[in-house]
């Protein structure tokens, strides 16, 4: 089942060309995300915003739901112990935008979503359809400003690490187990601070993915309820 009632944005670029946002074609089980990119606001999603001096690097990440073996599922990656910033952590495929992506503030975050996407785990993006974007958002402690572009993988490709320098394994998740309470947690940094994760797939989810996991499955409507007095170390394996 698809939707009838399709939603579409062709976003200019400099040269005339145009990178669809489109939800024309989408099955039925995300039509819930798409109605929550177009409503959401940046404050719903985090208290972390982007600096009104505009700083920050912007950057983008895909957010890709497929459908796998056991249904609906999200594509993510975990980084490179060696990286300077966030290493070792899970994430979803993405990086800061180049020249080349063009405008940051239309075209540029949908490509380097693709571009990056492709070059850590060898996603073909004309598999790719690009149905939402949520608010830009902040991370304090690398200084990104980043655009979560929410892609729907129509044309599912082989995807793996294409670079141990940055990636150290690529993974999907059944939404299934993001939204299972036994999976689910308060993960604990050392300076205090807490926030939503997700045990899953051998990895504890945390920061800034799990954060926007979190809210997607809350605006989506697929959130089950679980215990936030669960509390999880960033140390869990130790």
């Amino acid at each position: 089942m698809v939707r009838t009632d399709p939603w579409h944005r062709a976003v200019p670029t400099a040269d005339g060309a145009a990178v669809d946002v489109t939800t024309a074609g989408l099955p039925a089980w995300l039509d819930p995300v798409a109605e929550a990119a177009r409503s959401v606001r940046p404050h719903q999603l985090s208290r972390f915003l982007p600096p009104k001096s505009g700083a920050g690097r912007q950057s983008a990440v895909l957010v890709l739901f497929g459908e796998g073996a056991r249904g609906p599922e999200l594509l993510l990656m975990e980084r490179s112990g060696t990286l300077r910033s966030h290493a070792g952590q899970p994430s979803f495929p993405g990086g800061a935008l180049d020249p080349e992506d063009g405008d940051q503030a239309t075209t540029g975050p949908l490509r380097a979503a693709l571009r990056e996407a492709e070059e850590e785990t060898g996603l073909d993006p004309r598999g790719v359809q690009l149905f939402g974007v949520l608010p830009r958002l902040y991370i304090p402690v690398s200084g990104f400003v980043v655009t979560p572009v929410l892609g729907w993988w129509r044309a599912p490709t082989p995807v793996g690490v294409v670079d141990p320098a940055e990636t150290a394994r690529v993974f999907t998740v059944p939404v299934a187990d993001l939204t299972d309470p036994a999976n689910r947690a308060m993960a604990v940094h050392p300076s205090g601070h807490s926030g939503p994760a997700f045990l899953v797939e051998s990895a504890l989810v945390w920061g800034f993915t799990a954060g926007v996991i979190d809210r997607i499955l809350h605006y989506a409507g697929w959130e089950r309820p679980w215990d936030r007095e669960r509390h999880v170390p960033l140390d869990w394996r130790a």
